[in-house]
């Protein structure tokens, strides 16, 4: 593949390094540890299941279903609008 100056395989070198980037925000992100017996939002109990299942877990279900609906809208790059803006 014709890539100008860079040499061969530096773009998939480039998608290997950007990948690599992403798996570990997203391990960096996961939880764990110790899990709460009580919800931190409202001190209900946390049923054992769930605390078995997700280490680190702080919230019960219906708390935690609120915390994931609050300001998870991403903030990415809007490309459709980009390109509408740059058609006019």
């Amino acid at each position: 593949m014709a890539s100008g100056w860079a040499r061969d395989g530096a773009i998939q070198d480039q998608i290997d390094a950007s990948v690599n980037d992403a798996v570990q925000y997203a391990r960096s992100n996961l939880v764990s540890g110790a899990s709460a017996e009580l919800c931190e939002e409202c001190n209900e109990p946390i049923p054992q299941a769930r605390r078995l299942a997700l280490p680190g877990v702080k919230y019960c279900v219906s708390c935690q279903a609120e915390v994931e609906g609050k300001g998870t809208h991403s903030k990415g790059f809007n490309r459709r609008g980009s390109k509408d803006s740059q058609l006019r």
